[in-house]
This record gives structure tokens, C-alpha cells and sequence, in this order.
């Protein structure tokens, strides 16, 4: 049973190519690409690589050989491309923990992360099939040797899922059963050769394998943002269910089921509901944040008009997504003080983080830093009435929305919420 391949990956110069663009033909359509000239200045293609394009290993056991952290905060190997900075999951654990105890804000025995990684991998060896951890985004830049890249579109995951739905395909090169994967054969795969020096972006549930043709090193991100953030919650639900089904037998006998199973899917998927409702409601506060340091005097008076439109998208798209919510945090006794949020220094980092990001989108050579002085939390905190000041469930933040956007009279343009 071989690999049917239909096409190949679509190239574009990254510098012929608007932050607009990309996100028009690519992430909204959810295709993946290959993109050149975004790692020019980039130091790691010096510093990683030998003057005969190998990795150069020496200068990793000179500079971090002995190492027993991973941050380097004075050793910038690369900027990250314009076109992947709208990331809301390191943005926001460069802010907070993704499992929190907000009653003793502490982290528990759950693993936190972010999701920047090296890879290096010697010429033949090779990532099993998979799609990406949370149906994130990913971007991976070689900095050095060549890998090949097979993709299949999300419309044909099923494909290489057994009968069941319950495991996928390990090796799409192996012979695989046509008994026990019985669509295998109909899948379509997109192939690329990805060289030195050009940065894929990997959309939302496309299955890939990869092997390295060469000796290589790549940086790569794993990255969330509004457009996908359905994806997000379709994988959390699904998971959900197959943790409880998992565990459905001792139900009579658990003093606290529902929190168990909650417990199962953050060690498993690496977060779970309250997780993700607490991200929502944050991001949801840090655009809020945003508009309202648009609007003088609580009028319609926008200085910015990109980041105003950009804003309102992300809070629309954030309603969409907790509307699918609504049924599933009942049991939980889920409760978000949401003025003790904005005191906290963690949020005004993660807005301060959010604007910088939003004005280069805008404008890619800004360098100036956020201003705080005209609108800071005080102003913002006085939009929020005691009607509002308390999120129970995911209706209740579709009302804290509303109730703010409509009191800073942030409805603008042709994006409504």
C-alpha cells in the first residue's frame, strides 16, 4: 500500500508577502506553506552551522554544554516572523501557568510549558505521524539541512484512523494494514522539501510526517490564536469524552468524578476545561484592555483603527467558541473574580505583551514600548460594574463582553459583536 501524493506545498518570499496576506490566504483557509526569506539576520544561522552547512556541534558544547537551565535570556538566536507573533498560548504562559489553583496561586504536580523548542535530529531519523499537540498552529524553520514533509488535510484525517477512531497510523511509509486502517489507501498527501533557511507554517489538524534528509536543526513554535481557537476546544471535548468513557465504570464509587476526569484530561491533552475558560477570560479581559485604550472619554474616537478592528474580531471569534461551552462547566462549580484578575500585575504584563505584538502587526519596524499612561487598569476597572465583575459560566463572559464593548462604544466597522 504506497502514498498517493497530490501536490506539493505552495512557496512564497516572505518578504514579497503582507502580514494581511498571510493571514487571508493561509490561516483563515487553514492551508499550510513554505515561506522564504524570514531568517536572514537570524543568529543561529551563523552561530548553528558550520561553514559546510552541517550542524556545528562544538559551538553547543562550548556555549551550553553545561547547562541545567534552558533560558538564555541574553542570547537572542532568532526573532520570531511577523507572520506567527499573533501567538496567544506563549503569550500568555510567558504571563501565567496554563493549571492554576487560583485560590493558592500555586502551581500543582501538572507539567508547565511553554511550546518554543530546538529540534536536531541526525541524517534518516524521523517524527511519527501526528497532528500537532492542542490542533495548535506550528512553525518550523530549518536552520540548517533539508527535511521532507508529507501533509494530509484535516477533510481526510479519518483516513489513517482505524475502524474504531481510536489510533492512527504510525509509519505512512511501513505497510500498513489495509484491515485495520481500511482508508488508508484513499488518503491524498501534499509533499514538500523543506531546505535551509525556509520557515512551514503547519495550519490546524493537518496529520504530517517528517524525516530528516540531512543532518538538521530547526526552531519551531506550537501556537494558538483566535482563528483556531475552535480547534482548541473541539480537540479539548473530544478528549474529554474518551478520558471519561475511559474511567466510566467507577462512577458510582468517585466522591468527585467530574473532577477527576478534569484532572485525566490536563494530564493527558496538557490542559482542561477551567484551564481553557480561565485563557479565554483573560485574553477575552486583555482585548477588552486593548479597545479600551483606543477610546478616550469612553466615546467613539479610535486612534488606531487596525487594532480596533483586530481586537473586536478576536472578542467575536472568543464568543462563537464559549457559545459551544455553555453546557460543559455546570458541575464544576467554576467561579473567576474578575476585578482580582485585573489587579494583578500578571495581567498588565500580558496586555503590555498583547499591544507590542498587535502594533507590529500593524506596523513591522515599531519599536516604541506600550504606553500605559493614558488608560491602566483603574480605567479599565470602571467599566466593569458588580453586575459583571463575577464569571460563573461561559454566558456570563458573552455578558461582561457586550457589557464593556458596548460601554466603551467600541463598535466599529463591519465587525459586530
Amino acid at each position: 500500500m504506497g502514498v498517493k501524493i497530490g501536490g506539493e506545498i505552495e512557496r512564497m518570499n516572505g518578504k514579497e508577502l503582507s502580514y494581511e496576506e498571510f493571514v487571508k490566504n493561509y490561516v483563515e483557509k487553514n492551508q499550510p506553506v513554505v515561506i522564504t526569506g524570514l531568517m536572514d539576520d537570524w543568529r543561529a544561522c551563523n552561530d548553528w552551522v558550520t561553514k559546510d552547512g552541517l550542524p556545528n556541534l562544538s559551538f553547543f558544547s562550548l556555549n551550553f554544554g553545561k547547562s541545567k537551565v534552558q533560558e538564555y535570556p541574553d542570547y537572542i538566536a532568532y526573532t520570531t516572523p511577523l507572520f506567527f507573533r499573533d501567538d496567544w498560548l506563549n503569550l500568555y504562559l510567558d504571563s501565567y501557568n496554563m493549571h492554576m489553583d487560583e485560590t493558592s496561586q500555586e502551581k500543582n504536580e501538572v507539567n508547565c510549558s511553554d511550546y518554543r523548542f530546538v529540534y536536531m535530529g541526525s541524517k534518516g531519523t524521523w517524527t511519527p505521524l501526528h497532528a500537532d499537540v492542542f490542533r495548535s498552529y506550528s512553525w518550523s524553520a530549518n536552520v540548517c539541512g533539508r527535511k521532507k514533509w508529507l501533509l494530509l488535510s484535516p477533510s481526510q484525517s479519518q483516513l489513517v484512523f482505524d475502524r474504531h477512531m481510536k489510533s492512527s497510523v504510525y509509519d505512512i511509509f511501513e505497510d500498513v494494514s489495509e484491515t485495520k486502517f481500511p482508508g488508508f489507501n484513499k488518503a491524498i498527501w501534499l509533499e514538500c522539501i523543506q531546505e535551509q533557511n525556509e520557515v512551514i507554517f503547519v495550519p490546524s489538524g493537518w496529520y504530517h510526517q517528517v524525516q530528516n534528509m540531512e543532518d538538521t536543526i530547526s526552531i519551531n513554535h506550537n501556537w494558538f490564536n483566535a482563528h483556531n481557537l475552535s480547534w482548541v476546544w473541539k480537540l479539548l471535548l473530544k478528549d474529554y469524552n474518551e478520558a471519561k468513557g475511559y474511567i466510566e465504570d467507577i462512577r458510582d464509587i468517585c466522591d468527585d468524578f467530574e473532577g477527576l476526569c478534569q484532572r485525566n484530561l490536563a494530564i493527558n491533552t496538557g490542559m482542561n476545561f477551567p484551564d481553557f475558560f480561565i485563557f479565554i477570560i483573560r485574553f477575552s479581559l486583555a482585548n477588552l484592555f486593548q479597545l479600551c485604550s483606543l477610546v478616550k472619554d469612553h466615546k467613539i474616537k479610535v486612534h488606531d483603527p487596525f487594532m480596533a478592528q483586530h481586537t473586536m474580531s478576536n472578542l467575536a471569534s472568543i464568543k462563537q467558541v464559549v457559545s459551544d461551552m455553555e453546557n460543559f462547566l455546570q458541575e464544576l462549580g467554576f467561579c473567576l473574580d474578575v476585578k482580582e484578575v485585573l489587579k494583578k500585575p500578571d495581567f498588565m504584563k500580558l496586555c503590555i505583551a498583547m499591544g507590542v505584538t498587535y502594533r507590529r502587526l500593524r506596523d513591522e519596524h515599531w519599536k516604541h514600548n506600550f504606553d500605559t499612561t493614558e488608560v491602566d487598569c483603574g480605567d479599565f476597572l470602571h467599566s466593569i460594574d458588580d453586575s459583571c465583575g463575577k464569571v460563573y459560566s461561559p454566558n456570563d463572559l458573552v455578558k461582561l463582553i457586550n457589557h464593556v464593548a458596548t460601554d466603551l462604544g467600541a463598535i466599529f466597522g463591519e465587525v459586530k459583536l
